[in-house]
């Protein structure tokens, strides 16, 4: 878990309700996504004779919930195979990918995450609307958020104590400056303030998006795996 969270060891974010129309971002209304309930080989075709890229297993590694990717498109293959373009977890980021759709279970979401780095805002989407909009500290220029289409990989609910308590989303990002930090991944993620220092409102982390306990309160209680979450510069 701290691993997972090292890169954001100096993030900071306040809370803010306000919804402007400054704020306001074109997110579609609804996202397909597609549960694993079996690992899946991923191809750069619809086609299984096609170069395989990877292999994602039916669970994520901290939390266990099943992988849960969103899905950009359909295709048919050869001999009527159904397949299904995804986004993919790690790196390179905004990595997209087809697997077979057998061995999936399909939802629907109405949200969305945008995350503005010049604005330092994180804007939460329902149905295509402007819902919340929170101050947040992003990465410094240092070691700056990476910018992309990512998604949330799993939500964790962390012991009081811990750096970045109460919750963290973490995403499908990677840092682009830190290849590794502490053990972990430079995984990117959303999570709280708490044991972490910081201003809100200023670019001051190792990547990472910190939010204040009540937003991260509000959206940690909405907002769970395969959710799609766009990082701008903006």
């Amino acid at each position: 878990m701290l691993a997972l969270l090292a890169t954001c060891v100096s993030l900071l974010a306040a809370a803010g309700g306000a919804v402007t129309a400054s704020a306001a971002s074109h997110v579609q209304a609804t996202q397909e996504l597609a549960v694993l309930l079996t690992p899946h080989s991923v191809h750069v075709r619809p086609d299984a004779a096609s170069p395989r890229r990877t292999v994602l297993a039916a669970r994520r590694p901290i939390t266990g919930a099943a992988t849960t990717l969103p899905v950009l498109s359909r295709s048919i293959g050869a001999g009527g195979s159904r397949w299904l373009h995804v986004m993919l977890p790690g790196r390179p980021n905004s990595s997209t990918g087809w697997i077979a759709e057998p061995g999936t279970s399909p939802l629907v979401t109405p949200w969305a995450i945008v995350v503005r780095l010049g604005a330092r805002r994180v804007n939460v989407y329902s149905n295509g609307r402007l819902t919340r909009s929170f101050r947040a500290v992003v990465g410094k220029p240092s070691t700056p958020t990476p910018t992309g289409s990512f998604f949330v990989e799993e939500a964790l609910t962390m012991a009081v104590g811990e750096p970045g308590a109460p919750f963290a989303l973490a995403l499908s990002a990677r840092s682009n400056a830190l290849q590794e930090f502490e053990g972990g991944p430079g995984q990117i993620a959303i999570h709280g303030t708490e044991n972490l220092g910081g201003t809100p409102g200023m670019a001051e982390s190792h990547g990472c998006i910190r939010l204040g306990t009540p937003a991260i309160d509000w959206i940690a209680a909405r907002i769970g795996a395969g959710i799609p979450v766009t990082i701008q510069r903006g």
